[in-house]
């Protein structure tokens, strides 16, 4: 995980931690995962480097870097997010881009965060909407202000 260690966190902070890295480890083809707040600041994301793609000298993400998908999430939900306010379509709940070379999920979580994805292209694009699903369901209720502050702060001090 590029975010810090976990040691001195609240018991919230560590179990977020350990379920973004469990999403990235346990779900095939996700390369990266990055949790972004209503703000568009990171929050929480996961180590590219990680990814069985990067062993095998292949690029894992958007440049490689953890803030350029916070960027990517951040742009997508705001877009889909003044695309349903035109279209009268309520709440933006998920959207997903397919490319050649990947694909990019994000999944509201609560109080406009997002959770984001980044996958390969033939991964099994209801798999990995159901763990995200997942995380969301048992982010969401525990990703209190207090909370997105303390983990924000946790990120400042790493970069």
């Amino acid at each position: 995980m590029t975010a810090p260690s976990t040691f001195g966190l609240s018991t919230e902070a560590r179990n977020l931690h350990w379920l973004l890295s469990n999403l990235v480890e346990e779900v095939p083809g996700v390369h990266s995962v990055t949790v972004v707040s209503s703000d568009g600041l990171m929050l929480l994301s996961s180590d590219p480097g990680l990814a069985p793609a990067k062993a095998a000298g292949r690029r894992t993400g958007p440049r490689g870097s953890s803030a350029d998908l916070a960027t990517i999430v951040s742009g997508i939900g705001s877009l889909t997010i003044g695309a349903a306010k035109l279209m009268d379509g309520g709440g933006v709940k998920q959207t997903m881009v397919a490319m050649d070379e990947g694909s990019v999920f994000v999944m509201s979580i609560s109080d406009g965060s997002l959770l984001g994805v980044h996958a390969t292209p033939d991964c099994d694009m209801s798999v990995v909407a159901y763990h995200m699903a997942l995380f969301v369901g048992r982010a969401g209720h525990v990703l209190t202000p207090e909370l997105r502050s303390e983990l924000r702060k946790s990120m400042e001090s790493t970069q």
